[in-house]
C-alpha cells in the first residue's frame, strides 16, 4: 500500500506501541547443526509471546536483497528505504549528537590494520576501545591539513568506529566507499559518482593520504576506511507523519542517528539491557512509541561466534516479561534484518515478527523462530508494511474512503 494513504489516515489516540528490535536476529544453521541461532536459543518467553500475537516474516528491501542498518530500519519505521536511502555516516554524525547542517557530508569510520602494502588485515583494527579511538581522532585532527575553506571534524563513536564530518560551501555526498568490506586487499580509492563530488573527493583523496602517514606507526590502528558518505538532508519526523511522540531506548550511537533523524526524543544513560529496561519504566507515560534497540546479537553474528549469539538471544528473552508487564496496547518484536554467524554478514533472509495486541488475531504459532514464524498469519510481507499495521492495532488509522 502507498504509504502517503496511511499518512492521512493518522488520528490522535493515547494507546502505547512498543517496538523491540533485536537486531540481526535471524540466522542460519551452521553445517550439521539442528537449528538457527533463535531455533537452538531456549526462549520461553518469547515464545509464549508469539503464542498471544500474530505471527510472520518481514523482508527488509526485496527478495534476495542484504540491507544496510540504515535503509532496514527505516524500513522499520514505514519509511520507503529505496526512495529514502541515506549514507550511514549522517547517522553516525546524528547518533554522537553532533548538530548537522546543509553544508556538511558525513562518513563512517572504520579504524582498520593494513600490512605494509596497504592490504587490509583487520577491518575493524582488534575492535579497539573508545578511548584509543578518541585519541586517534585527536592525532589525525591535530595533524591534518586540508582545503581551509572546508572545516573538519572526526569523532569517536564507540570501538573502532568514529564519523568524519566535513563543512563548507559546494560538498556534496555522491562518493564511493574506501571500505571493501573484506580482507587481504587494499582499500578502494576515492571516486566521485557525480561530477557535483569531484570537489569532496578531492578533499577526501587528499586527507586519507595525510592520515596513512599520520598513523603509520600506530597499532593495531594504522589505517582508516570510510563509507556512507551522504549529505545531510532532513526527514519528515514520526510526530509529523503518525502524531506518535516517541522515545528511542538505544545503546548504539548510529541507532541513536537514525532516531533524531526521524524526530525521536532519546533515552540518556544506557548502558546494557537493564538500563533499558529502566528507561522504558521511567518513561512510559511520557511517550506514545517506544523503539527498543539490541545491539549485541547483530555483533555477535559478524563474529560468527554462533553460541554468544544463542547466548545473547537468551539474555533478552529473560527481561521480556518486563515489557509485557507493562501491557503496551501493541508489542511488536521484530529484527532489522537477519545477520548469520554462518555468514559473518548481514544477509537478505526474511526476519520473524510477532504483534500482540487485543486487536491482533492470534495464529497457531507457538515459537519465535524465522521458521515457526513462516506459518503465521501475517505471512512474508515487506519489512514497511509493520508501521500501518501496529498503528492499525493501535487503533490509530481512520477508515479510508466513504
Amino acid at each position: 500500500m502507498e504509504k502517503k494513504i496511511i499518512d492521512s489516515l493518522i488520528k490522535a489516540g493515547k494507546s502505547k506501541i512498543v517496538l523491540v528490535v533485536i537486531d540481526g536476529v535471524g540466522g542460519l544453521a551452521l553445517p550439521g547443526g539442528k537449528g538457527t541461532e533463535l531455533q537452538i536459543a531456549n526462549t520461553p518467553n518469547l515464545d509464549a509471546l508469539a503464542a498471544e500475537s500474530s505471527c510472520g516474516l518481514l523482508e527488509p528491501i526485496a527478495a534476495g536483497i542484504t540491507p544496510g542498518s540504515g535503509p532496514a530500519h527505516l524500513a522499520l519505521f514505514g519509511y520507503d528505504p529505496i526512495k529514502n536511502n541515506i549514507g550511514r555516516g549522517i547517522l553516525s554524525a546524528l547518533g554522537t549528537g553532533f548538530d548537522l547542517t546543509s553544508k556538511d557530508v558525513a562518513a563512517r569510520v572504520n579504524f582498520a590494520t593494513v600490512d605494509k602494502e596497504g592490504r587490509v588485515l583487520d577491518r575493524r583494527a582488534g575492535r579497539i576501545k573508545t578511548e584509543l579511538n578518541k585519541k586517534l581522532c585527536e592525532k589525525i585532527l591535530k595533524n591534518i591539513k586540508v582545503d581551509p575553506t572546508v572545516k573538519i571534524f572526526l569523532y569517536p563513536v564507540r570501538d573502532y568506529r568514529a564519523v568524519l564530518i566535513l563543512r563548507g560551501n559546494d560538498l556534496w555526498g555522491d562518493l564511493i566507499d574506501t571500505d571493501p568490506q573484506k580482507i587481504g586487499v587494499v582499500p578502494f580509492e576515492i571516486k566521485a559518482t557525480n561530477t557535483r563530488s569531484e570537489k569532496t573527493a578531492s578533499i577526501v583523496s587528499d586527507f586519507i593520504s595525510q592520515v596513512r602517514i599520520i598513523l603509520a606507526n600506530e597499532k593495531p590502528a594504522n589505517m582508516l576506511l570510510l563509507r556512507g558518505f551522504d549529505k545531510y538532508t532532513p526527514f519528515k519526523s514520526i510526530k509529523e507523519r503518525y502524531s506518535l511522540k516517541a522515545l528511542a531506548i538505544a545503546e548504539y550511537p548510529m541507532y541513536k542517528g537514525m532516531a533524531k533523524l526521524l524526530g525521536m526524543e532519546i533515552a540518556k544513560n544506557i548502558s546494557g539491557l537493564d538500563s533499558q529496561i529502566e528507561a522504558l519504566k521511567k518513561n512510559y507515560d511520557k511517550y506514545d512509541f517506544f523503539f527498543f534497540h539490541i545491539k549485541k546479537t547483530d555483533s555477535f553474528g559478524e563474529d560468527g561466534d554462533f553460541d554468544a549469539k544463542v547466548k545473547e538471544i537468551e539474555k533478552v528473552d529473560a527481561m521480556i516479561p518486563e515489557i509485557v508487564e507493562l501491557n503496551p496496547d501493541v508489542l511488536v518484536v521484530t529484527s532489522d534484518h537477519s545477520t548469520p554467524a554462518l555468514l559473518r554478514y548481514h544477509s537478505w533472509h526474511p526476519v520473524p515478527v510477532v504483534i500482540k495486541s487485543i486487536y491482533a488475531r492470534k495464529d497457531s504459532v507457538t515459537k519465535f523462530d524465522e521458521i515457526s514464524c513462516a506459518n503465521g498469519i501475517l505471512g512474508l510481507k515487506p519489512t514497511t508494511d509493520l508501521m500501518p499495521l501496529a498503528l492499525a492495532c493501535a487503533n490509530r488509522l481512520k477508515k479510508f474512503g466513504a
